[in-house]
Order: C-alpha cells, then sequence, then structure tokens
C-alpha cells in the first residue's frame, strides 16, 4: 500500500475515533473551552499527550537532519533524546494501566525508533534491500503496538489504530527520502503534516482513556 493510501486510511480512522476535523487540520489551535472539570481534565491529557508526541517526531526529525549533515554528535543528543521522550510516553499511560504495560509500551515504542534509524542508515548506505527490510519491521511494529493499545482499551479498535501508525510510519520514510534528496520545501509539507498527525494520535489516545476511565477524569 502506498503512503497516500495509509494517510487517506489515516483520515478515515480518525472519522472512526470521533476525532474532529478541526483538532486534524488546526492542531495548533485551543480546544474548545472545558465546561466541566471531566473536559477540564480532558483537555489537560490531550495537551500533554499532544506534546509527547510533538516531542517524538521533532527529536527523531533531528536524528535525520543532524546524521544527514555528519554531526555525529548533535544526532547522538537527538537521539538521546527520542528515548527519553519514549519514556514520557511510556509513562503517561502508567497510572491508568500499570507499570509493566508501561514497560511493554515502551519496548514496542524502541522498536519503533529502532525501525525508522535502520530504514535512516540504509538509506545512507544506499541499500534498498534493507530499506525493505527497516519498512517491513516498522510496518510489523505497528501492528504489534495497534494489537496492544487495542487490548487495552476496547474503545480503540485495532484497525483504526493501524491505520494511523501506518501512515505515521508512512511520514517518517517520505520525510527521510526527501531530506536525502534535498527536496526540503516537499519535507516542510510533510513535517506538517506529521505534526498534524500526532493530534490526531494524542487525541484519540485521551478520548479513549477518558471514556475507559471516567472516575478519574471526574
Amino acid at each position: 500500500m502506498s503512503l497516500v493510501s495509509h494517510a487517506a486510511k489515516a483520515l478515515v480512522a480518525a472519522a472512526v475515533l470521533g476525532v474532529t476535523a478541526s483538532a486534524f487540520a488546526h492542531g495548533s489551535e485551543k480546544h474548545q473551552a472545558a465546561t466541566s472539570p471531566a473536559a477540564s481534565k480532558l483537555v489537560q491529557t490531550q495537551d500533554a499527550l499532544r506534546d509527547l508526541w510533538i516531542g517524538h517526531v521533532f527529536w527523531v526529525r533531528n536524528v535525520v537532519i543532524e546524521t544527514y549533515a555528519g554531526n555525529t554528535a548533535a544526532a547522538k543528543v537527538a537521539e538521546d533524546q527520542a528515548v527519553a521522550n519514549a519514556k514520557q510516553i511510556a509513562a503517561a499511560i502508567e497510572p491508568f494501566y500499570g507499570a509493566a504495560a508501561s514497560d511493554q509500551l515502551f519496548k514496542l515504542l524502541a522498536g519503533h525508533y529502532g525501525a525508522i534509524k535502520d530504514y535512516l542508515d540504509a538509506t545512507v548506505a544506499g541499500s534498498t534491500a534493507k530499506q525493505d527490510a527497516a519498512f517491513k519491521n516498522l510496518t510489523s511494529n505497528a501492528d504489534q503496538i495497534a494489537t496492544f493499545l487495542a487490548g487495552a482499551n476496547p474503545n480503540l479498535p485495532v484497525d483504526t489504530l493501524r491505520s494511523l501508525l501506518l501512515a505515521h510510519g508512512g511520514h517518517h520514510v517520505q520525510q527521510i527520502k526527501q531530506l536525502h534528496d534535498k527536496q526540503y520545501a516537499e519535507e516542510a509539507r510533510t513535517w506538517d503534516e506529521m505534526k498534524n498527525h500526532m493530534y490526531v494520535i494524542a487525541d484519540a489516545l485521551a478520548g479513549a482513556i477518558a471514556k475507559q476511565f471516567p472516575a478519574k477524569f471526574n
């Protein structure tokens, strides 16, 4: 399936999860004013998860840029921050699902980053075979994360999550290719799409958690 097809499926997936069009198209705008303590806590949770997921794409993008620039020190710092961010994302679910679930999510997110890094390294090396292997691992990892999250929360359909995560992985791959080929204007558009897509994923997770644990949001 093409990257465009994954993105189209992700838009449908967002609708299935009840994510508003404004959240996708205007992720930087303020949420609607909260009218109750529960709504206020949901907005706070959405904002916190948005920050974490934006941090993910920000630091991974820095890894890509500094790797291509040959700045190994900066790339290492960015990679360390990407790993720290993955730990923070995993820690965010611990109050709801426990330490074991948090540890499992971190392992899956580490696998996600590992596949992206492998694809980047393969692109630098000019190895199509290694690119294909990395992309296969990225796709398999997306399925594993979707299965894990759907198993933890019945309000997250596995097929919907899979589409969202495949589109996310596709954005990483597209970005790596565009930066490698010095297609900077095209990559700028991809970056904007990546950020908005992070809002979709973050809001979907926050909404599903609030629905599953209403007592924690009252």
